[in-house]
């Protein structure tokens, strides 16, 4: 997940520099959780495609934006000061506890 976390920023760090190139400014956190929910969107669009719910082409790209979906996710915990690793085992934890116990 290091590796991931570390990765991730690099790649977020060139993008701000684009933007600050082409707009002036970085992408505000909100503007970054759009773009997460924008990318989460193809993701539902791209899985009905795999599963034969909505013709397209382009089902090929259902994995590459399950990764940038993720990415996404460890960009916007950063920026919010919390640790993906925190807030992943926090959700599991949470959520097996509650389920084992119905």
């Amino acid at each position: 997940m290091k590796e991931i976390k570390e990765k991730s920023l690099r790649i977020r760090d060139l993008y701000h520099r684009l933007e600050e190139l082409h707009h002036g400014s970085k992408w505000t956190v909100e503007e970054d959780a759009l773009a997460f929910l924008t990318d989460a969107a193809i993701v539902g669009r791209l899985t009905m495609d795999n599963q034969g719910r909505w013709p397209s082409n382009k089902s090929d790209e259902l994995t590459y934006k399950i990764g940038e979906s993720i990415w996404w996710l460890v960009i916007l915990a950063d920026r919010m000061n919390l640790d993906i690793e925190k807030c992943i085992e926090l959700f599991l934890e949470d959520k097996l506890k509650k389920m084992d116990n119905k």
